[in-house]
């Protein structure tokens, strides 16, 4: 890549010092100097792979490119022959960038998974490469560990963060019995894990094998783009070739006279304003999208979104903000205000590390409120706390916590507390009850609720879509089905897929470019990444999202604002319009000049002053594009 981009330096300065030369009237030797280096760097790469295919028995346009500088350098043209190849070395950098993607997105991905596990071994722990575990033998994690392979816990209690795989927002709570996943992270209890999968089978590495095939699939897509090359490339070697033979074999011309004429048709032939029409809009829009905080990824993908009809999208971290915030606090006790309420919640919480336990801490802080002391810290994994404050004992925890209690319908307010939980359960809400315990009577003071909140933007977004005629919207999400439901009504989707797997996920993405044709899938995770490759095209949010989802979009938005992908669907349709006019302008000039040329013998100055005039053409028209403006709000 380094010494592409050296190439296209190098080709550039040689075309500029040249320019400059023949206007400032320079020595001759300058001009020539200048020209030859632009046509050394400039065509180097282009020469080498037209050989590669002439060996292979074909003709492509990389050979076409170089046969059409060196026409233009033996009628004299040097300047327009040096823009040519400077043009198609810039294309074939920009590509070559754009390939070396998906090797970046395996290698992102594989930094999840240690490779090591600490392995018990006659009552020890004993650390040992992945490789050398074998299913059915016993690992152990400790919080902030990450899970180096899949298995079943066999001893302890956690909350488990499984984000990288389920896009879920809130950490699960998981015991005996109950499968853990390789890259998930270990975030309270300590763990005791039976191996169910070898390392090469591990939920990851399907992951890794669902991107290298999405990224394959779409690769073998785009080939078809190229079919045109040998075509094309061919018929203008074969017209020029017959343009000198016909007339000096059948009609007796002068060798010269027909030479002249071909190369003629070869200048007018050069595909020069069809090249640059497509870098001139193409990078015109890339450079407006990065203005707005948008990073297109390739030419391919700024076309292919303009045929979208179709978008999905992740919940957490994309319409939501990925992370949980304490939304509702309720009291039942009428003397009690939530303030009160939620001083004793943070002051029993304030000794936890569970995930609830900051949201409340955070909310407290931002109410301003004092957080007394509490004594006798107690924790019940994956239930509850409680804690002395101020003289009782004050209980936090979920209808779990409670119902173990004996008894339980003797606490006051019990009935009502339980009714408001299950209904806020319904709502997509994760909410745990406030209890005070003093002199052998318990009461249930009020309950919080937890969320993830959606981002400020999603509705105005989704609207947007709609009126820019996107036919279907849809959320896909590793979260439950009530959370997933009550988001998708908030912001007004067409349909739900809740509780999927990446793999899932895939499914879900692959069946509607079925039906659409095109499907945007806009995330941000890694449970989503092989998602973004199976879409036509993958939309990444930049500061939120993982390394392997940058990897793996095709356009990722680097400011994280929902608001730039209606930006970006109507700037990609707006450069499907201009390249749609500079494919129009520009063949339309080659089949007239070439027509004029055998019709009219049009002179190799006219065809010059036609090709060069077809090519600022399109190029003033592609780069009108630096200042397309589309309204967001």
């Amino acid at each position: 890549m380094h010494r592409q981009v050296l190439f296209v330096a190098l080709t550039l300065s040689g075309l500029v010092v040249g320019w400059l030369s023949d206007w400032l009237q320079g020595p001759p030797f300058v001009a020539a100097m200048a020209y030859g280096l632009a046509y050394v760097f400039g065509g180097w790469d282009g020469l080498r792979n037209g050989v590669k295919a002439l060996r292979q028995r074909t003709v492509d346009i990389d050979l076409l490119m170089v046969l059409a500088a060196l026409g233009a350098l033996v009628i004299g043209a040097l300047a327009e022959g040096a823009m040519l190849l400077f043009l198609f070395s810039l294309s074939n950098m920009l590509q070559h960038y754009a390939f070396g993607r998906s090797r970046q997105a395996i290698q992102a991905l594989m930094q999840l998974r240690p490779d090591r596990a600490r392995v018990l071994r006659d009552g020890l722990a004993v650390e040992l490469p992945l490789e050398a575990v074998r299913v059915g033998d016993v690992f152990v994690l400790k919080p902030g560990d990450r899970v180096p392979l899949d298995g079943v816990i066999v001893r302890g209690e956690s909350a488990l963060d499984e984000s990288t795989l389920t896009g879920e927002s809130i950490p699960v709570d998981k015991g005996p019995g109950q499968e853990v996943y390789a890259g998930t992270i270990n975030t309270t209890g300590n763990l005791e894990v039976r191996v169910t999968r070898l390392a090469s089978d591990a939920t990851l590495v399907r992951m890794i094998a669902l991107i290298e095939q999405a990224q394959t699939e779409k690769a073998v897509v785009q080939r078809l783009i190229d079919r045109l090359e040998q075509p094309y490339a061919v018929g203008v070697l074969v017209v020029t070739a017959l343009a000198v033979a016909i007339p000096v074999i059948f009609f007796q011309e002068p060798f010269t006279q027909a030479f002249y004429r071909a190369m003629t048709l070869m200048v007018a032939a050069s595909p020069c304003a069809v090249v640059i029409s497509t870098p001139a809009a193409v990078l015109s829009a890339i450079a407006a999208g990065a203005r707005r905080g948008m990073l297109f990824k390739g030419g391919v993908y700024l076309e292919a979104l303009a045929r979208v009809r179709a978008v999905a999208f992740d919940k957490t971290g994309t319409l939501t903000e990925g992370r949980v915030r304490l939304v509702q606090v309720g009291v039942l006790e009428a003397r009690l205000s939530e303030d009160a309420l939620l001083q004793w919640a943070a002051a029993v919480q304030q000794y936890s590390e569970h995930h609830l336990a900051r949201a409340t801490l955070e909310a407290a802080r931002q109410r301003r409120l004092t957080v007394p002391e509490a004594e006798g810290f107690r924790a019940v994994i994956g239930q509850g706390v409680r804690a002395v404050v101020e003289g009782a004992t004050i209980h936090i925890g979920n209808l779990r916590y409670f119902e173990a209690w004996e008894q339980n319908s003797l606490i006051k307010g019990w009935a009502a507390g339980r009714a408001v939980l299950e209904t806020l359960a319904r709502q997509g809400k994760t909410a745990v009850l406030v209890v005070r315990e003093q002199t052998g009577q318990r009461e249930v003071l009020g309950w919080l609720a937890f969320a993830d909140a959606l981002r400020a933007e999603a509705m105005e977004v989704i609207q947007q879509l709609r009126r820019l005629g996107i036919s279907s919207i849809v959320l896909l999400t590793g979260d439950n089905r009530h959370v997933a439901e009550a988001i998708g009504r908030q912001v007004g989707v067409d349909t739900v897929h809740a509780e999927l797997l990446p793999a899932q996920k895939v499914v879900q993405v692959q069946a509607l470019v079925e039906q659409f044709g095109a499907v945007a899938m806009v995330g941000d995770g890694v449970n989503d990444a092989a998602a973004l490759a199976a879409s036509t095209v993958g939309i990444a949010l930049g500061r939120t999202g993982t390394d392997v989802a940058l990897e793996a979009a095709d356009v990722v938005l680097m400011s994280d604002d929902l608001r730039q992908l209606p930006y970006a669907l109507a700037l990609s349709r707006a450069t499907r319009r201009t390249l749609s006019i500079n494919f129009a302008i520009a063949f339309s000039a080659i089949i007239l000049m070439i027509t004029t040329i055998f019709l009219q013998g049009l002179p190799l100055p006219l065809a010059v002053i036609g090709h060069e005039g077809s090519t600022v053409l399109v190029a003033l028209n592609g780069l009108r594009l630096l200042r397309y403006g589309f309204a967001t709000s």
